[in-house]
């Protein structure tokens, strides 16, 4: 049973949803930003330590470590403690370890601040969704979702120019400064605004299952960071793979026998079949969400000539079909219900980004554009609806549990995008024998994603009709004409 901090005061502090979508947002934002400026950074931030620039991938491996093992957790820890407590709590860890990182003099302590960053990333991101599943109505929840996903699609695409301009013009250390002002305000905003849920009495912590799950989550998200930007030795990184399958296996034989306490990562949510579906068929779409944004910028810079500050105004477009989307999820949910959007929407997605392997050089920089802005309307659509239905029939006291699972699950899937689509270019270089990846390398990476994202449609079959209809208020109309005949 969910505690939350007088009811009274709170009806007449809750804020508008969209208020409570874009203060979450802005976390999701900085996060987002953060990992893809450092990437741009890492051979200026090489010089300064005297170190080649592959050996500064540690500077990404250490924050997505701290991520894995910390993610399957930030349930259990908002229940005891209060999701606001521990929202607001992740920021400031974020915003002061993302000082620390600027204050780094050697590679070692950046890889501590970057783990203590990579703490409060892993509680910041999936409470802060499960402050808005909890805080906001059913009825609003598809266009909470839409406001919440934008600004964090901004910082990807913002990330490599400002990344640019940064080492460029400023100093490196910059990467992580910019994050204390969106980090103050967020603080500052949660404590305003947002409501403190917690359960009642809360299950005691799963040590066990935090231990497994936690080691095969990090082996296999540092395998798959490994094995994507082609450093390090690969038997390492298939060791590493392996490992996290073997503990994976452990953790499922132990979740599957547990009887005194809750599993840290409970499968038998996947009962649900709403849950079940949206995790199945998500994770097969978002082998194409993780490997576009790693596959086009390259493209456009290595096989196409383009400056990144070129390649980033046109992968911008991207988040202008996103943002265009948000005022039409709801209406188009609420048309055609969420099954047959996700999946026709479904077939759609993933035959526009099919279409990146098309791209040539010789096409116009507007045409370009317009297929980016498409598939950018078209794949932020998808995953409002995903992120949204999950949640449709998972009773209230599972919600914090629900929520690690799926992003956990999520966070593991992207990165395994970004791996499939490094090995499909990385074949394809060997079976043509090119030296570096050409155009036609690319295309075959594309096309190989896109058919892996083109499974999800079928699964997207095993929805129920009626999937989400509290939540588009086509079951409360049903519910209202069937009074009304009585």
């Amino acid at each position: 049973m969910l505690e939350l901090t007088s009811p009274s005061a709170l009806e007449v502090r809750r804020p508008n949803y969209r208020v409570t979508a874009l203060i979450i947002a802005s976390a999701l934002f900085m996060e987002q930003l953060d990992s893809t400026v450092l990437a741009t950074a890492l051979p200026t931030m090489a010089r300064f330590f005297d170190v080649s620039a592959p050996h500064m991938s540690v500077a990404l491996t250490s924050y997505l470590l701290s991520l894995a093992v910390l993610i399957p957790a930030s349930g259990s820890v908002a229940d005891r403690f209060g999701a606001r407590t521990v929202f607001s709590t992740a920021i400031a860890v974020f915003t002061l370890s993302s000082i620390l990182c600027a204050q780094a003099h050697s590679l070692g302590l950046l890889v501590l601040a970057r783990l203590l960053q990579g703490a409060g990333g892993a509680m910041m991101i999936p409470v802060g969704r499960l402050v808005l599943l909890r805080s906001v109505d059913r009825a609003d929840l598809i266009s909470a979702m839409s406001w919440f996903l934008v600004p964090g699609l901004i910082g990807p695409i913002l990330g490599p120019p400002i990344g640019g301009m940064i080492v460029t013009y400023l100093d490196w250390r910059w990467i992580f400064y910019i994050n204390v002002p969106i980090g103050v305000l967020g603080f500052a905003l949660t404590w305003a605004f947002i409501e403190n849920t917690r359960v009642e009495t809360p299950q005691p912590f799963d040590l066990w299952g935090f231990s497994l799950s936690g080691v095969s989550l990090a082996c296999l998200l540092f395998g798959f960071e490994t094995t994507s930007r082609g450093v390090g030795d690969a038997s390492l990184a298939f060791g590493l793979i392996g490992a996290g399958l073997v503990s994976g296996a452990a953790y499922v034989v132990y979740a599957l026998r547990a009887r005194r306490t809750t599993p840290i990562l409970d499968l038998t949510l996947m009962r649900i079949k709403t849950f079940r579906v949206s995790v199945i068929a998500g994770a097969l779409s978002r082998i194409t969400q993780g490997a576009q944004p790693f596959l086009l910028p390259l493209m456009m810079q290595i096989a196409f000539g383009m400056s990144a500050a070129q390649s980033g105004l046109l992968t911008f477009a991207t988040f202008c079909g996103s943002l265009m989307m948000k005022g039409f999820a709801g209406p188009l949910l609420r048309r055609f219900g969420f099954r047959n959007v996700l999946i026709w929407n479904g077939l759609l997605s993933s035959g526009l980004y099919a279409t990146c392997a098309a791209f040539r050089q010789s096409w116009p920089h507007w045409s370009l554009f317009a297929v980016l802005a498409v598939c950018g309307f078209s794949m932020s659509l998808q995953f409002t609806a995903y992120n949204t239905v999950a949640y449709d029939d998972v009773p209230p006291e599972r919600t914090a549990s629900a929520n690690s699972f799926y992003t956990t699950f999520q966070q593991l899937m992207l990165s395994f995008g970004i791996c499939t689509g490094a090995l499909a270019l990385t074949l394809s270089k060997s079976l043509f024998g090119h030296a570096e990846a050409s155009v036609e390398d690319f295309s075959a990476a594309f096309l190989v994603v896109t058919a892996i994202s083109l499974l999800a449609a079928p699964v997207c079959l095993a929805y129920p009709r009626d999937a989400g209809a509290a939540m588009t208020g086509r079951g409360r109309e049903r519910e209202e004409m069937e009074a009304g005949a009585t």
